[in-house]
């Protein structure tokens, strides 16, 4: 089983984000169903997981932090002139970061369940490395239904989870008062109806402020969207290749597309018009793609791509949309792809 490896950027200056990578870009993207695997591989009962590790019974195809200052709900006595001058001792301490996690066995009777769990982080004690919470915060059944990808509104409004045959948004729930740490989840019928029947997406992703929507999928066609009205911004099939990546540019201004075959494609958001196609050398097939903002404002574009038996980093000029550089990092396939927030860090 091979490590994840963390890569210092080949740009090291500091990056403003707005928000942490999305949960798609911690996972595969396979171009079809049948090489749908989860991106851990959980033990079995009788074997102990890795230091740091934790399973909740059933194969994870997907994970994204969630954004708990939009999404759990202070204690009225937080808001109230009453407590104002209360001792900071007896205040509330701030709930531990929280992941959501989704995946299942799939259809049949597999005996392994289909769900969406929200676990904590559990604070380390010396020495040891972080861990999740063994029990769940929450946990969504979804019935015959995996969750293959999720996109989490940077701005609490949901989750958003991709199913083989379309998709679904669940909204959060966070009770007041001593137990508002705690999260409930609750599946939203009415609110994605345009993605209901659409099948299998590959790609999800909210823009940085979650303005705006993208889905990539199997079946090549590739939609956007303005959020929460769900007026389309951009929409194309291809029925010859299936959308493998998809990616916001901090600004808001620019989504960049890969594909399973061809060249990157940017698009303008603000004109729906494609401006770029970036092209392969030879013997490239592109992964990832992700936007990387730079202390001066300035961007990057990150794609990674196979090229015989060596995977690789591309970057690129986001004004002149020119390759400036590559680097072989691995000679085994990647199979998932982030930029850290701060933009100094790569990870695969």
């Amino acid at each position: 089983k091979k490590r994840a490896q963390v890569l210092p950027s080949p740009y090291p200056s500091p990056v403003v984000t707005s928000t942490p990578a999305h949960a798609q870009s911690l996972t595969g993207s396979p171009a079809t169903t049948d090489h749908l695997r989860p991106p851990l591989l959980l033990p079995s009962p009788a074997m102990a997981p890795r230091a740091g590790g934790q399973t909740y019974g059933f194969p994870i195809y997907c994970a994204s932090w969630l954004p708990l200052a939009d999404i759990i709900k202070p204690s009225p006595s937080a808001d109230g002139d009453a407590d104002a001058d209360a001792s900071p001792a007896l205040s509330s301490p701030p709930p531990p970061p929280m992941v959501a996690l989704g995946g299942g066995g799939g259809e049949g009777r597999s005996g392994v369940p289909n769900a969406l769990v929200v676990a904590a982080l559990d604070p380390a004690a010396a020495g040891a490395p972080p861990a999740l919470s063994p029990e769940p915060v929450f946990r969504l059944g979804t019935e015959e239904q995996v969750p293959y990808r999720m996109a989490v509104h940077p701005r609490g409004d949901g989750l958003l989870c991709a199913f083989p045959n379309g998709c679904r948004l669940v909204r959060w729930e966070s009770p007041e008062g001593e137990d508002s740490h705690s999260l409930v989840l609750r599946s939203d019928q009415e609110a994605l109806v345009k993605l209901k029947d659409v099948g299998l997406q590959l790609a999800v992703s909210f823009s940085g402020e979650g303005s705006i929507l993208a889905t990539g999928g199997e079946d090549g066609h590739l939609r956007v969207f303005k959020w929460p009205g769900m007026e389309t911004i951009i929409e194309d099939p291809d029925a010859k290749t299936s959308v493998k990546d998809l990616s916001f540019s901090s600004d808001e201004k620019f989504l960049v597309v890969n594909r399973s075959s061809g060249p990157s494609r940017v698009w303008d958001l603000k004109s729906s018009e494609a401006v770029a196609n970036l092209p392969r050398e030879q013997g490239e097939i592109f992964g990832f793609c992700r936007f990387s903002t730079k202390s001066d404002n300035s961007q990057i574009l990150f794609v990674t791509a196979m090229q015989g038996d060596y995977g690789k980093i591309i970057s690129w000029n986001t004004t002149s949309w020119t390759r400036i550089g590559s680097k072989k990092v691995t000679r085994d396939a990647i199979s998932a792809f982030s930029v850290s927030p701060d933009g100094t860090l790569l990870a695969m």
